[in-house]
């Protein structure tokens, strides 16, 4: 199985990041409001907190891009496209060719700075949410067309 593009760890980076904002300021809506009335609370220990909850932040989001990047795998088999993800609940997921029916290429701002593109497999019949059931969320560009010319062969040899 292959390996993502190593500029998905920052993609991984920022999910983390704005996980732990999301985080920090429901924590500090509800945990706030206890400490600030009982206490006068010195602005230096408010600011060590928030300190504190910034560096647990930036380390808890480096180990989860570490551990997302490891465990994102993917591979082109003889039946189909077959991926590999997640940190303590594995998906696993098998689309067979015949079901494929277009294949997108995209790279927002993160990919463009480093070098990379998201390749987005559309099958027939999925009615999830408004992305593909087929994601590659970072390769290289040319390798990002590879797949796509690959896996049109595929699809053009069928029809």
């Amino acid at each position: 199985m292959e390996k993502l593009h190593p500029g998905a760890k920052w993609q991984f980076r920022v999910k983390g990041y704005f996980l732990f904002l999301v985080l920090g300021l429901v924590l500090g809506s509800f945990v706030g409001p206890l400490f600030g009335s009982k206490s006068s609370g010195s602005s230096v220990s408010i600011l060590l907190s928030v300190l504190g909850y910034i560096l647990f932040a930036i380390i808890a989001s480096e180990i989860y891009a570490q551990m997302s990047y490891n465990r994102w795998l993917y591979e082109f088999t003889d039946n189909g496209f077959k991926s590999e993800r997640g940190i303590i609940w594995k998906r696993y997921s098998n689309i067979p060719y015949e079901r494929i029916q277009n294949i997108d290429i995209t790279r927002g701002i993160i990919a463009r700075m480093f070098g990379f593109s998201s390749v987005m497999i559309q099958t027939a019949g999925f009615s999830g949410p408004a992305r593909a059931e087929g994601n590659i969320p970072a390769v290289d560009i040319k390798k990002a067309e590879e797949i796509r010319n690959f896996l049109m062969g595929k699809i053009t040899r069928r029809k």
